[in-house]
């Protein structure tokens, strides 16, 4: 085994675990602790894969920015213990297990004809750098850039007027 396979199971693992440990924690804040552990993880991943610059928005905006908007949110809401004790199970989470086997039937099956994949080709030195994310944003992706920009502000302007009226 190469270092690369080593280090890629010593972040596959636990990127994993803290993911499950999205779908189980019964308090959210501990959900979203195991997401923000799953950020870094997922970090670690594209490091291996020579994608620095995704790897360090991965940590500044998800990791950072969108954590705190959603720890800060689920202070805010402050749910109570009535959400912690178990429920009737419904129609539709026995249809959610059932979908998600299926789901591991298919990725499972889709990996078991994948274990003779020819090895990743090499890419330039110059692959994944800011200069080269940003050459290709503002000439070939443009116009979903800008798109993007203006739904953002009509965002929120949008959260400014909610929000001015309730002040």
């Amino acid at each position: 085994m190469t270092a690369e396979t080593i280090l890629f199971w010593v972040f596959a693992i636990p990127l994993v675990a803290t993911a499950l440990g999205v779908i189980v924690a019964r308090s959210p804040v501990y959900a979203a602790m195991n997401l923000v552990a799953a950020f870094f993880f997922m970090a670690g991943i594209y490091v291996l894969l020579t994608a620095h610059l995704i790897a360090f928005m991965q940590v500044l905006v998800y990791a950072g920015a969108v954590m705190v908007l959603f720890l800060f949110v689920i202070m805010l809401i402050s749910l109570g213990d009535e959400h912690l004790f178990p429920s009737r199970k419904s129609a539709m989470q026995y249809l959610g297990v059932v979908g998600a086997l299926a789901l591991f039937s298919v990725l499972a099956a889709a990996i078991g004809r994948t274990v003779t994949a020819p090895a990743m080709r090499a890419v330039d030195a110059s692959f994944g750098t800011v200069k080269a994310v940003g050459q290709v944003l503002f000439t070939e992706f443009l116009l979903p850039f800008e798109a993007t920009s203006l739904l953002l502000l009509v965002a929120i302007v949008g959260a400014v007027v909610v929000a001015k009226e309730r002040i």
